[in-house]
């Protein structure tokens, strides 16, 4: 945090390209992003269900990988 932003942006850069690429039928377009971002919003704003924060906790750290 102490690095100047020019120099945190490049780092920042560096560590996202270190990552693996999404392997095939993770890729998502923009429109399909954006598509299923308006649809969340839609299902948020009806007040439709949703997974409660332990839920969605648990299905994250499913899939990262342990330690």
């Amino acid at each position: 945090m102490l690095l100047p932003d020019a120099e945190r942006a490049e780092l920042v850069s560096e560590l996202l390209d270190s990552l693996p690429r999404p392997t095939t039928g993770d890729e998502r377009s923009d429109e399909q992003w954006i598509a299923e971002v308006e649809r969340r919003a839609r299902e948020a704003l009806s007040g439709s269900g949703g997974l409660s924060w332990e839920a969605a906790r648990a299905q994250v750290s499913e899939h990262l990988p342990r330690k």
